[in-house]
C-alpha cells in the first residue's frame, strides 16, 4: 500500500511541476510570432501586388487591403484532480488522480480596404518631386528612379504603357537617363535643399570637376534647355519649367506605375485574340529601355516562383531566378509605402479578455 501512495504522490508531484513550468507561455512566443508573422504578411503583400497588377492589364479595378493589426492571444488552462480513499478490508482502498489541460491560441487581424481619400492619396497622388530626389540621393539609380515614376524632364516625354494614352518616348530621353546615371557615378551631381525668407526648394548641382563630366553636363543642359552658365537648378512638378534654371518633373501616380508595368506583362495569345485583353507592348529595346518587370504566363503552377497568382484559368508569376525582376518588384512596394501621406487612420480599438 505504501508503495502505491508513493507512486500516486510522485505523479502529483510531476503535475504540479508541469503547471508551474508552463505558466507564463507569451515570452517563449515573441521570436516565433514575429517570424511567422513578418513572413507571411510579406508574402501576402507580394502577392497582392502581383495580383493588381494582372488586374490591371485585363481592366479590372485594383482592391488593395492593409493590414492594420495582428494581436494574438494565448491561453493555457490545467485542472489536477485526485481522490484517495481507504475501507477495510484493504482489498477495497481506492485511489485516483487525474488532470484536464487546454491550450489556446486566438489571433485577431485587422483588414482596412484602400477606399476614398486614402486610395486617392496612396495610389491616384503623383509622387512628389522630393520623393523621387531622396530616392536618388538614398542610392537607387537616377535612370531606373527617372524611368519608373517620371512622365516627361522639361517636356522630354518618357515611355507609357497604360491603355489610354500608350506612346513611346523621346529618344532624347533615353540619351538624358544615360548621361544623368554617369553624373550621378562619378558623383558630379548632388541635390540639396536651398531655404529662402518665404520658401525650400529642392536644387540639383552639377559639379565640375573632370572634362568628361563638364561633356555631359552640356549634353544635359542642351536635352533640357537649361542655362549654360548656371549650376544650380531648382527642381519642381510640373510639364514645362518656367526658365532655364529650372528643372521640371511631371511625375507618375503609383496607378500610372502599375500601369505602365502591366503592359508588359505576357498574356495567352488566345485571350488577346478575343479582345479580353489589349495586345503586349513591345519593348524598346534592352536594359532601360526593355521590359522592366517580366511576369510570365503559365497553365500550370510554376515550382520556382518568387510570387505567384491564380488568375484566369493559369498562373502569373515572376522567376525567382530573374534577380533583375525581384529587385524593381520588390522596388514597386517600396515606393508604394513612401505614397501614404497625410494623416493616418485611427487604429482599430480591440477589446481582449484577459482570462482567457
Amino acid at each position: 500500500m505504501m508503495k502505491r501512495f508513493s507512486v500516486l504522490m510522485l505523479g502529483v508531484a510531476g503535475i504540479c511541476m508541469l503547471v508551474s513550468g508552463c505558466a507564463s507561455i507569451g515570452p517563449g512566443m515573441v521570436n516565433k510570432d514575429r517570424f511567422d508573422y513578418t513572413k507571411a504578411v510579406a508574402d501576402s503583400w507580394k502577392r497582392q501586388m502581383l495580383l493588381n497588377i494582372v488586374k490591371i492589364r485585363y481592366g479590372d479595378a485594383p482592391i488593395f487591403l492593409d493590414v492594420s493589426s495582428i494581436t494574438n492571444q494565448y491561453s493555457l488552462e490545467a485542472e489536477l484532480r485526485g481522490t484517495f480513499g481507504w475501507s477495510f478490508p484493504p482489498q477495497s482502498n481506492n485511489q485516483e488522480v487525474g488532470g484536464t489541460g487546454r491550450y489556446y491560441d486566438r489571433p485577431t487581424i485587422t483588414y482596412s480596404p484602400l477606399t476614398g481619400e486614402k486610395f486617392a492619396r496612396s495610389l491616384m497622388t503623383p509622387v512628389a518631386p522630393t520623393t523621387i530626389m531622396s530616392l536618388v540621393e538614398g542610392g537607387y539609380p537616377i535612370d531606373l528612379v527617372f524611368r519608373l515614376l517620371v512622365h516627361s524632364v522639361n517636356g522630354v516625354s518618357n515611355q507609357f504603357g497604360g491603355s489610354a494614352r500608350r506612346h513611346r518616348a523621346d529618344p532624347k530621353f533615353y540619351v538624358l537617363l544615360e548621361k544623368l546615371r554617369d553624373m550621378q557615378t562619378e558623383g558630379a551631381a548632388a541635390i540639396r535643399i536651398k531655404k529662402t525668407q518665404n520658401q525650400t526648394a529642392l536644387v540639383m548641382v552639377f559639379h565640375k570637376q573632370k572634362n568628361n563630366e563638364e561633356a555631359q553636363s552640356r549634353e544635359i543642359r542642351q536635352i533640357l534647355g537649361l542655362n549654360d552658365k548656371a549650376d544650380e537648378f531648382t527642381v519642381v512638378y510640373g510639364a514645362i519649367p518656367v526658365d532655364d534654371k529650372e528643372i521640371a518633373l511631371l511625375t507618375r501616380s503609383m496607378l500610372e506605375l502599375l500601369n505602365d508595368i502591366a503592359s508588359t506583362i505576357e498574356v495567352p495569345a488566345g485571350h488577346v485574340d478575343e479582345k479580353r485583353v489589349l495586345p503586349t507592348m513591345k519593348p524598346e529595346g534592352e536594359g532601360i529601355k526593355g521590359v522592366m518587370i517580366r511576369i510570365r504566363y503559365a497553365e500550370d503552377e510554376p515550382k520556382d516562383a518568387f510570387a505567384a497568382i491564380p488568375y484566369r484559368g493559369g498562373w502569373f508569376w515572376i522567376d525567382d531566378k530573374d534577380y533583375s525582376s525581384k529587385g524593381l518588384f520588390s522596388f514597386l512596394l517600396f515606393v508604394m509605402t513612401l505614397m501614404e501621406t497625410g494623416g493616418k487612420d485611427a487604429a482599430p480599438v480591440l477589446t481582449i479578455s484577459a482570462g482567457g
